[in-house]
């Protein structure tokens, strides 16, 4: 493993437990830290999280997490030994979301029947192979 990817890993761990042990913003919902992409010259940090709730529990916790990027950061500073703290930006990430969404799509086009080659509907959705 390259420093690059043990730096983004312990960034990723520290704001996973400053955000679940010593944030008490009452705005922050079910938060989880889902990846970091840092910078070649690990200056700055894009931090991708997911928020399990509605859109509005999503909003609340954006504004919480920028109101709070500072403290952040500085807690980060501290226990990564750096010789600079690095900028961090909060990022939604949407991943979970889409994946839910294509399993959906998928389970529904399982359902469908299948067209045998005479082109007639086949029970199951699978192609009748016994004619």
């Amino acid at each position: 493993m390259s420093r690059h990817e043990r730096v983004e890993e312990a960034i990723k761990k520290e704001v996973s437990l400053i955000i679940h042990d010593e944030l008490k913003d009452p705005r922050i919902g079910f938060v989880t830290i889902t990846r970091v992409e840092l910078s070649k010259d690990l200056r700055n940090a894009k931090i991708f999280y997911s928020v399990l709730g509605k859109e509005d529990a999503c909003k609340k916790t954006k504004l919480a997490l920028d109101s709070a990027v500072g403290y952040i950061r500085s807690l980060v500073a501290q226990r990564i030994n750096m010789r600079f703290a690095t900028e961090l930006m909060f990022c939604e990430d949407h991943s979970t979301e889409h994946s839910v969404k294509i399993q959906e799509i998928l389970n529904k086009l399982k359902e469908l029947p299948a067209k045998d080659a005479n082109g007639s509907d086949t029970p199951g959705g699978k192609p009748d192979e016994h004619k």
